[in-house]
């Protein structure tokens, strides 16, 4: 009987041994174990270990396009303005007095749009109040651009986004500088200044945007 005694003793020694020592390890431990009786931190990290073993591909940085496809025809629109006109093609520089009043015109020799160099756009302007007969009326309001304002250019069933980043004056004959604005792609939009007068030249410098792909 007293074996069997000594026995149930040491039982019950290590039983409270164990207890107490799981209790210090605890208590001095608290700091760096707590979150496991947190059920939410726990939930977390078990979530986080099953995406590293799923092996999650890290997230892609979107990419750029210099165009979005769209069946439009060429044409150019400036939502700040209200103006939507259809963008016409001469090969002759005598051509583009004609072809002004059936819209806007890419100055022969300069760049596509959307291609590296410049794309030159020329278009009439008229005074305040002018009737919208044929297209003297499309760039009047060139000279409320500001920086940042937005131009589309639809050509080739491709929509480019260009940014305004300068505004200038040019005397009459002035040619326009070959190097404006450093960027490989430019868009120059431009008419007469005053509106309806045949004294200056403005000319609206945008570069071309980007757009993200999803």
């Amino acid at each position: 009987m007293n074996f069997s005694f000594k026995i149930s003793r040491v039982k019950e020694f290590f039983k409270y041994f164990l207890f107490l020592f799981l209790l210090s390890f605890l208590i001095f431990n608290w700091s760096k174990i707590s979150w496991v009786f947190n059920p939410k931190a726990l939930f977390r990290y078990l979530a986080s270990e099953i995406e590293k073993e799923i092996g999650q591909k890290p997230s892609q940085p979107k990419e750029e396009k210099d165009f979005v496809e769209i069946e439009k025809e060429n044409s150019i629109e400036i939502l700040k303005i209200e103006t939507s006109a259809p963008l016409v093609f001469v090969e002759e520089e005598n051509e583009v007095l004609e072809a002004l009043d059936r819209g806007v015109v890419l100055f022969p020799n300069s760049a596509p749009p959307g291609q590296a160099g410049q794309t030159i756009i020329l278009g009439h302007s008229a005074p305040p109040g002018w009737p919208k007969i044929k297209y003297d009326w499309v760039f009047s309001q060139l000279g409320e651009l500001e920086n940042g304002d937005e131009i589309f250019v639809y050509f080739e069933n491709k929509k480019f986004r260009y940014s305004v980043v300068e505004k200038i004056f040019l005397e009459k004959g002035q040619e326009i500088p070959k190097d404006i604005n450093g960027s490989k792609n430019t868009l120059i939009l431009i008419s007469c200044w005053p509106p309806g007068k045949d004294l200056k030249r403005i000319a609206i410098i945008a570069n071309l945007n980007p757009f993200n792909n999803p």
